[in-house]
C-alpha cells in the first residue's frame, strides 16, 4: 500500500520531511489501521528517539494526526483505516520556549 507521510517526523528520520512509503499489510489482513501504521513507522522510519513520537501504541500527547486533512479522532484514531494513496500528517502542537 503506497502512502505519503508528512510533517513532524523529520527530526527523528534523518531530516527527511516527506516520506513516500510502501507498507505491506499483515498476512491475512485486507486493511491497514493507524495502529499498524504507527508500529510500521516506529520500526522502519524512525532512526532515533522513538519515545518522542510514540507512547505505548499511540502517538505522544501533543501530536496532531491528520488523515487526508481530517483529524484522526474523527476517523477512529488508532482504529482508523488508511487506504491506498492516503496522506497522513503528524503535527507537533508543543513548542519549546
Amino acid at each position: 500500500m503506497h502512502l505519503t507521510l508528512d510533517g513532524g517526523l523529520e527530526l527523528l528520520c534523518n531530516s527527511v520531511k516527506i516520506h513516500h512509503v510502501d507498507v505491506d499489510l499483515k498476512t491475512g489482513e485486507d486493511k491497514l489501521s493507524m495502529r499498524d501504521l504507527l508500529t510500521w513507522i516506529k520500526t522502519n522510519l524512525i532512526k532515533e528517539r522513538p519515545e518522542m513520537f510514540v507512547k505505548g501504541d499511540s502517538v505522544r500527547p501533543g501530536v496532531l494526526v491528520l488523515i487526508n486533512d481530517c483529524d484522526w479522532e474523527l476517523c477512529g484514531s488508532l482504529d482508523a483505516v488508511v487506504e491506498e494513496k492516503d496522506m497522513v500528517i503528524f503535527i507537533s502542537t508543543l513548542h519549546g520556549g
